[in-house]
């Protein structure tokens, strides 16, 4: 394997998931602090910061200006939940290139608290798709209610076997005392729960939350001087899907190009990882891309995820073992923060005893930003404990 080049030294989750008595601002502020402390460094270290749209104000000018910072990099790629773990990749990059030595990456939102919990709509602002789109009703959720019937019709895949997604995420959801869905559900409470958008149901849905998140990145030997588990960044991969024109196929997802990059250049194959942090906004969106990053064959994911296949200590693949966003946490509707702090912590050995994969050395952590449904953005990160 190549030299990594740079490492996550910190994470922090934020522990609200209702954020009635906080500002975004200082949402973004909290996490970053909490990633600091965790890596054991200051904001003095700093001379890299990324955030993306859900930043306040100008993004990093009111951001940075905010926490106090002295930086001279900064990037706001913003591809919807997936653009923190692009922003891992990034940072490595500048890292790299000389542009900054410690990255800090923060990711906050208020959808509860601005009354925004529905999840039932999209922005409808300036966006070059909106005035062809929304007029036949276009929401999220029936969005990716397309990709499961289409799945569905193609490769027989079934509500029971998307149902085993919700149930694995909630039996690794009992052990977090933060996660919003604490209860251990069965396939059956599942398929019971109220249909919301045919042929998803309410419990193939994530939480809609406030909260947040952070991340630092750092180069190599200043994680190794800190004292803590160095989880290094072995591979990245970033890539995008959208209309093409109206040649659109909803079976697959832009994971299917992000994937194989992150594996080569790490120089490992799926059979390598034991554990996966994948975006989970909804159950299909895991079975998805499960099959594009190659776990198994495409069609073949209704299968692969039945039967308790990700829960930690039953199956093959553990995934998700802070309860994910279908039970614990997708901050601000952008989840995929949480599945690189995650990641971490399970490379750390510091997830919660009844789910930590034993002896772990190489896990992966992808994430989804936009829609599987219309145009969307994938990433896929390769870690490793050095």
């Amino acid at each position: 394997m190549p030299q990594p080049n740079a490492c996550i030294a910190g994470v922090f989750e934020h522990p609200t998931r209702r954020a009635d008595d906080k500002s975004l601002a200082q949402l973004h502020a909290e996490v970053a602090a909490g990633a600091l402390r965790d890596a054991g460094l200051s904001h003095a270290d700093v001379d890299g910061y990324f955030c993306a749209g859900d930043a306040p104000g100008l993004g990093p000018l009111s951001m940075v200006d905010y926490l106090g910072l002295r930086v001279r990099h900064v990037d706001t790629t913003d591809t919807g939940g997936s653009a923190y773990l692009v922003h891992v990749a990034h940072a490595a990059e500048a890292i790299a290139a000389g542009k900054c030595n410690v990255a800090l990456i923060t990711l906050a939102g208020r959808p509860l608290a601005e009354g925004l919990g529905s999840g039932l709509g999209l922005r409808l602002d300036n966006m070059p798709d909106v005035p062809f789109e929304a007029p036949y009703g276009t929401a999220v959720l029936n969005l990716y209610a397309m990709v499961a019937r289409r799945h569905m019709h193609e490769f027989g895949t079934t509500a029971t076997q998307l149902a085993w997604i919700k149930v694995a995420a909630s039996h690794h959801a009992q052990h977090n005392p933060q996660a919003v869905l604490r209860k251990v559900l069965t396939v059956e409470d599942v398929l019971a729960s109220p249909l919301v958008a045919d042929p998803l149901r309410k419990h193939d849905c994530c939480v809609i939350n406030d909260g947040g998140g952070a991340l630092v990145v750092t180069r190599p030997e200043i994680a190794r001087s800190l004292g803590r588990p160095v989880v290094s960044l072995r591979g990245s991969g970033v890539a995008l899907k959208n209309q093409m024109g109206g040649k659109v196929d909803l079976t697959y997802s832009a994971a299917r190009f992000s994937g194989p990059i992150a594996f080569d250049e790490a120089g490992i194959t799926p059979a390598d990882i034991r554990y996966a942090s994948i975006y989970d906004s909804f159950t299909i969106t895991v079975l998805v891309t499960l099959e594009d990053l190659g776990f198994c064959e495409k069609g073949r994911g209704g299968a692969f995820v039945a039967d308790g296949n990700l829960i930690s200590g039953v199956g093959r693949l553990a995934f998700n073992t802070d309860g994910g966003g279908l039970c614990s946490n997708h901050p601000g509707n952008r989840g995929g923060i949480t599945k690189v702090i995650e990641a971490v912590r399970q490379l750390r050995g510091e997830a919660h005893p009844a789910v930590q994969v034993p002896d772990l050395h190489l896990a992966l952590a992808h994430g989804t930003g936009g829609s599987l449904g219309t145009r969307h953005g994938s990433a896929t990160l390769i870690l490793e404990r050095s």
